[in-house]
Order: structure tokens, then C-alpha cells, then sequence
């Protein structure tokens, strides 16, 4: 879902995202990420975006090799999922705001269970 808004001068485009879990067919995955980048190509480079959802992806601990676009401040190891956020985000030239900043571990975790702990909720940005 899109929603844009202008704001004075300003024109803001806000996307809710929810990506595929991991276990599904790599073609309804393929199809999300295809359906994402065109929503965002359609958002002139001149307007502000922000993209908040529930990706299915670690981006992890590390901004290893995504430096432009992860800050530092992630949560757990890396994933294949993980590596197609920070892809597309620096594709598009973006960039994940919960990476920036550090947070406490329970603000980091998105999803608790008895068996794991994980970071899959993200908040990307183009201002």
C-alpha cells in the first residue's frame, strides 16, 4: 500500500511492505521484490519516501560491503533475505534508519520466540 502526502512544499510517499517468508517459492519472492522496485520507480527522485514493513530478512549485526545504506547497528547474522533488503536499498539509493543508531538488544528484536530472536522489521528511507 502507497499513500502519498504533500506537506507544504514537501511531497511524502509512505509504502507498507510485507515481504514473503522464507521457506516460500523463490518465484513469489522474486515477484514482491519486482512489485517493490516498481512502486519506488515510480516515485520521482525529488519526493521523500519512506518504506516501513515487515521484511522477512536479517539484515544483520554488521554493515559489512552495504556501509552507504546500513548503519552499523543491526541485530544476529546476515541472510540471503537480508542481503536482497540491503541490494534493493542500495539500488534505490536508501537507507535502513534502524541501522543507524544504537538501540537496547529488546528494541533491536522484532520477533521473539522460545527458539529464536530476530531483527525483520525495517524502516527505509529517502529524504
Amino acid at each position: 500500500m502507497t499513500i502519498k502526502l504533500v506537506v507544504s512544499d514537501c511531497t511524502l510517499n509512505v509504502i507498507s511492505a510485507y515481504a514473503p517468508q522464507a521457506g516460500l517459492d523463490e518465484g513469489i519472492k522474486r515477484r514482491f521484490w519486482e512489485g517493490l522496485d516498481d512502486v519506488v520507480r515510480s516515485i520521482p527522485p525529488s519526493e521523500r519516501l519512506f518504506i516501513g514493513g515487515d521484511f522477512n530478512s536479517h539484515i544483520g549485526l554488521s554493515a559489512d560491503g552495504y556501509t552507504e545504506v546500513h548503519g552499523g547497528f543491526g541485530f544476529g547474522e546476515r541472510n540471503e533475505g537480508g542481503t536482497s533488503l540491503l541490494d534493493f536499498a542500495k539500488a534505490f539509493n536508501l537507507v535502513i534508519a534502524n541501522s543507524c543508531f544504537p538501540k537496547r538488544e529488546e528494541h533491536l528484536v522484532t520477533y521473539q520466540s522460545s527458539v529464536a530472536k530476530t531483527q525483520i522489521d525495517y524502516f527505509i528511507l529517502r529524504g
